[in-house]
C-alpha cells in the first residue's frame, strides 16, 4: 500500500529551523531514519521508504507554503495515492510547543498551506499530523512569530518529539489513523 506523507514548509535557507517549517523538519526525520534520500523533482522533493509492507512517499513543497496544495494533488495523481492514505505534517499556533494531534480531517484554522491543500482536492477530508508550535507572540505578530526561530529550551522539546512524529507517521501507515491518533495525539 502507497501514501504520501507532506511536511509543509517554504524552501530557502531563511526558513530552515522556522516554526512554520516543522512539516519539513518531521519529514526529514522520519527520512533519516530510514536512511532515505531527498531527490529534486517536480512541485518538490521526495524521497521513498518502507514501513514493512508499506511504501511511503515523503514530499517537501517547493511550491511555497501557500500553495501546497499544487504538489499535494500533483503527487496524489502521478503516485495513484487515494485520499486516506495522506497524511499532512503541518505546524499548530493553537497548540503548546511539541504538543502532538494526529486528525483525520477539520478546517484549515486560518492556516494557508491547508487551505490551499483543501482548495485543490476539493475537500477538508483528509489526515493531518499537527505540530504544536505556541502562541507566545504579541497581537499582530502572528506572521514574525511562525517565521521566526524556535527557542533554544523549545528546540530541546523538538529534538525529543520529532523521533516520535515519525513513529506515528509509521503507526499510520501500517495501523491506520485510528492508532495513530489513539496512541499518538497529546504525546
Amino acid at each position: 500500500m502507497k501514501y504520501l506523507i507532506v511536511g509543509l514548509g517554504n524552501i530557502g535557507p531563511e526558513y530552515v529551523g522556522t516554526r512554520h517549517n516543522i512539516g519539513f523538519r518531521i519529514v526529514d526525520e522520519l527520512a533519516q531514519s530510514a536512511g532515505a534520500q531527498w531527490e529534486d523533482k517536480r512541485y518538490g522533493f521526495i524521497a521513498r521508504m518502507r514501513a514493512k509492507n508499506a511504501q511511503l512517499i515523503l514530499l517537501k513543497p517547493s511550491t511555497y507554503m501557500n500553495l501546497s496544495g499544487n504538489a499535494v494533488r500533483y503527487w496524489m495523481q502521478q503516485e495513484k495515492i487515494e485520499l486516506q492514505n495522506l497524511l499532512v505534517v503541518v505546524d499548530d499556533l493553537s497548540l503548546p510547543v511539541g504538543t502532538i494531534r494526529m486528525k483525520q480531517n477539520g478546517s484549515a484554522g486560518g492556516h494557508n498551506g491547508l487551505k490551499h491543500i483543501a482548495q485543490m482536492l476539493g475537500t477538508e477530508g483528509y489526515n493531518r499530523l499537527k505540530f504544536g508550535i505556541g502562541n507566545d507572540y504579541p497581537k499582530g505578530a502572528q506572521v514574525d512569530f511562525v517565521l521566526s526561530k524556535f527557542s533554544p529550551e523549545d528546540e530541546s522539546i523538538i529534538e525529543k518529539k520529532a523521533p516520535i512524529c515519525a513513529d506515528a507517521i509509521k503507526a499510520f501507515a501500517l495501523s491506520g489513523m485510528q492508532f495513530a491518533m489513539c496512541n499518538y495525539n497529546n504525546k
